[in-house]
């Protein structure tokens, strides 16, 4: 029997384009060449690419160029190539992210039980800040935040942490809309009221949000490293204005949330 012709049907309504009609045959031959790379063979020559591949060999040294112009490739001394940082950065952070939930699940349900408050852990998506995980305490009424919320980072704890860690400016990810919108009665407005409190978050290593929000609503929030020391998540406990000051929240709740976030990151192969 003939194989199936496998297609992707059109959201138009019109005739299903098959699957390969979407390749980029360049794309794929590059990838290709990223693949041949492994634990027992770390670097290779051109020859050996060509062999492995098929490719002829001006194909070959363009697409091997091209890699290493873009940083995912690095020449050796006798012409050899090897993946460049780049490339280890990549996977590596494909790999944190299928691991940090899983990694982080026992210490948060922990820190949520030594609090009884609602314990989340987020990362940075553009100006928004990601919830992975919420283990959630019921006395606490919010908005409904689950898992896979997005919630402006300039209005929560754990984004103007991250966003105070950011390699790059944090202008870089904000926009004229990341200030919009209803927040809490202490919400921040411009980036010239953001700008000093990230340094400030920066110098102490923690993120107080105290009803910027949502009215009743503070939180505070730490920060989660990866192996080479870069922030990569943070930890927050949120709790009912009513029931914890600032002052309170920092005594009481701070060093379980720090407690957590160290272990957390010594999960991730971190200090």
């Amino acid at each position: 029997m003939p194989p199936r012709d496998q297609t992707t049907p059109r959201r138009d309504g019109g005739a299903a384009r098959p699957k390969g009609a979407y390749r980029v045959e360049a794309l794929a031959k590059g990838l290709r060449i990223l693949g041949l790379f492994s634990e027992q063979r770390p670097a290779m020559k051109l020859t050996d690419i060509v062999g492995e591949t098929g490719l002829p060999m001006p194909t070959a040294f363009r697409m091997a160029a091209t890699l290493a112009a873009e940083g995912f490739l690095e020449q050796l001394p006798d012409g050899a190539y090897r993946p460049a940082p780049k490339v280890l950065t990549l996977g590596f952070s494909a790999l944190r992210s299928l691991d940090l939930v899983q990694l982080a699940e026992g210490p948060l349900r922990r820190l949520a039980g030594a609090t009884g408050q609602t314990t989340n852990l987020g990362v940075l998506s553009g100006d928004h800040v990601l919830y992975l995980v919420r283990l959630h305490n019921n006395d606490l009424v919010t908005a409904n935040i689950q898992v896979g919320s997005r919630l402006p980072a300039v209005r929560t704890s754990m984004g103007k942490l991250l966003l105070a860690f950011l390699d790059d400016a944090p202008e870089r990810v904000l926009t004229g809309e990341s200030f919009a919108g209803t927040g809490g009665p202490n919400a921040l407005a411009s980036p010239a009221e953001l700008r000093p409190a990230l340094a400030e978050i920066r110098e102490r290593g923690w993120a107080l949000q105290d009803e910027e929000l949502a009215y009743g609503l503070r939180s505070v929030a730490g920060p989660v490293r990866d192996a080479s020391g870069v922030v990569v998540a943070a930890v927050n406990v949120a709790v009912p204005a009513t029931e914890f000051s600032t002052a309170r929240l920092l005594e009481e709740i701070w060093p379980l949330v720090e407690r957590t976030c160290a272990e957390i990151t010594m999960l991730l192969g971190g200090r």
